[in-house]
């Protein structure tokens, strides 16, 4: 889920900067190489994956997100999601570039927002997704410690603020972006886990 690349003013440190847009620029290339068709067997194997976790079994409400362009394919995992009979909630961008939710009926139940993605027409608020007892979230790569190198534009870091103690943090990514060097900064939100379309990783 891209949102802006900006973070100006929030005590980023020029190199750490300078690092992450590095690493979103080597990552966007390897991503944009993938073909329709691999994109919808990574897809499919990636909703293998997550529902068949223990983590993901035990949940009654999950956090996801309807993925753009060559980011790790949801759309899979979300029908798999609706036929364990989860309670799947969906981010919502907001002006300030906070997140409120909505909830996952089906394609039907989205509608076209800004920056090209798909949102529920539903609101549930900004602290819905405290009621999540797993977090799936997206991202470019993360680091042995969990630390995630997102879009820039500060959304889930906002967001996972408010994700209690305890409640799995997982990235969607592809096999060779997790264990990354991400840079950390103060404001940057860490993962507990990652999830591909071979493995669940733990992070820490």
């Amino acid at each position: 889920m891209p949102p802006p690349q900006s973070r100006s003013g929030e005590g980023s440190t020029s190199a750490s900067t300078a690092a992450k847009i590095a690493l979103r620029d080597q990552i966007g290339t390897a991503r944009n190489r993938l073909t329709v068709a691999e994109l919808g067997a990574l897809g499919r194997a990636l909703a293998d994956v997550v529902t068949s976790s223990p983590e993901v079994r035990r949940a009654a409400t999950v956090t996801a997100y309807v993925s753009v362009g060559s980011e790790p394919p949801t759309g899979a995992l979300l029908e798999a999601l609706s036929e364990l009979g989860k309670r799947v909630i969906l981010p919502v961008v907001q002006p300030d570039m906070d997140l409120d939710w909505g909830t996952w009926r089906g394609s039907e139940s989205l509608v076209r927002a800004r920056y090209g993605l798909l949102e529920p027409v539903d609101r549930l608020g900004l602290e819905a997704i405290a009621t999540a007892d797993v977090v799936l979230v997206p991202g470019q790569a993360v680091s042995p410690t969990g630390a995630r190198l997102g879009q820039g534009g500060g959304c889930y870091d906002r967001a996972l603020a408010r994700v209690p103690v305890g409640t799995p943090v997982v990235c969607l990514l592809y096999d060779d972006e997790v264990g990354r060097d991400v840079p950390a900064d103060e404001h940057d939100r860490f993962v507990t886990d990652a999830a591909t379309p071979t493995r669940w990783a733990r992070l820490r």
